[in-house]
């Protein structure tokens, strides 16, 4: 199978090649490439390895979301320049059939040359599944929670309202690098009932900061088992301070669903 169109000819700029990716988070150390740090296993090592073993050189990826260990996504997107003849089509079959069913390419195009997979994203929405019932589910266990004692929806859907809007999440994030700002703008937060002990919550924002959707729903889960009171909600936020909220929902039920340009 050959990538490239023969014959073809393009004039520089060269367009970025745009993926949308899929991916089981479960055995990786998160997204981004960690080099220098052989055995540790991330998706975008393994994606951009795949690439460069097919284009014979290496790339570099920029991606929408760097996921934390363990999580997973459906709607990634990742870009990289392409370069003259390169066939998206061939290339999103070729390293889908060397990653999948774990990393799946659903998507590659060529997009306009300043396209940056993370630079240009308007918002992303994550989704996090949470099985509650008594009895677990193994074929749900990578991509849920289990939590056995019943939740109050009502009290989880009262909760999430006030993170809709812009604030400061610092009572929700990990510390990032000095000067950082952690003010990010809610667009929507929402718990949906799928039946059979499945609840889904789902956010979307401008951007999100490090572990912040985990350690929402750690403490709306908290609400819905009656340890605080969905009214306490705007006071965690106001108080900007990590140890005002509660614990970090799990990794595996996490997942970046989509990215909006």
């Amino acid at each position: 199978m050959t990538l490239f169109d023969a014959g073809t000819a393009r004039v520089e700029p060269q367009p970025q090649v745009k993926l949308v990716v899929a991916y089981d988070g479960t055995d990786f150390s998160g997204f981004a490439a960690q080099p220098g740090q052989p055995g540790v296993r991330t998706v975008g090592g393994v994606l951009a390895d795949a690439i460069a073993k097919l284009l014979r050189h290496d790339v570099r990826l920029a991606c929408a979301g760097r996921t934390d260990a363990g999580v997973h996504a459906w709607g990634q997107v990742a870009s990289f320049p392409s370069e003259p003849g390169l066939d998206p089509w061939r290339l999103q079959a070729a390293v889908t059939s060397m990653l999948g069913p774990e990393v799946v390419i659903r998507s590659a195009e060529l997009v306009d040359p300043q396209f940056d997979a993370r630079h240009a994203a308007q918002w992303r929405s994550y989704r996090y599944t949470i099985l509650n019932r008594s009895v677990p589910d193994p074929f749900r266990d990578r991509f849920t929670w289990w939590v056995p004692d019943a939740l109050d929806l009502r009290a989880l859907r009262l909760a999430a309202d006030p993170f809709v809007g812009e604030h400061d999440f610092s009572s929700f994030c990990r510390k990032g690098p000095e000067g950082s700002s952690r003010t990010r703008r809610v667009l929507d937060s929402r718990w949906c009932d799928e039946g059979d002990g499945v609840l889904r919550y789902e956010i979307r924002a401008n951007a999100f900061c490090w572990q912040m959707v985990r350690a929402i729903v750690g403490t709306l889960v908290e609400v819905g088992l009656g340890k605080r009171r969905p009214g306490e909600m705007m006071a965690i936020l106001r108080a900007c301070d990590r140890d005002a909220a509660g614990q970090l929902a799990p990794p595996r039920g996490l997942c970046l669903w989509e990215v909006g340009y």
